[in-house]
């Protein structure tokens, strides 16, 4: 059961992370320039949304999926019993 709340909650750290990356890269002054929110249309690029939108979901959904499954590896390494040195 542990194994499975680790795995959901990576998931949802990913999903979480994807759509506020989404989010943040949607509100930036920039894409709003290049999506056309710029004076009388100036600066509009769609190209912007095609070559930027694809990394930024990955990033944002990658990302915290790698730092939540070190930080589980780390938890899970320091909590394992270590074998005793002295033997009987």
């Amino acid at each position: 059961m542990k194994r499975d709340a680790g795995t959901y909650g990576g998931c949802l750290v990913s999903m979480a992370g994807a759509a506020g990356a989404l989010w943040l890269w949607g509100a930036s002054d920039r894409t709003q320039r290049h999506l056309g929110n710029g004076f009388e249309n100036n600066g509009q690029d769609f190209g912007a949304v095609l070559t930027e939108l694809p990394l930024v979901f990955l990033a944002g959904a990658v990302v915290p999926a790698v730092v939540w499954g070190l930080g589980a590896w780390l938890l899970g390494r320091r909590r394992r019993p270590q074998p005793s040195q002295f033997h009987a």
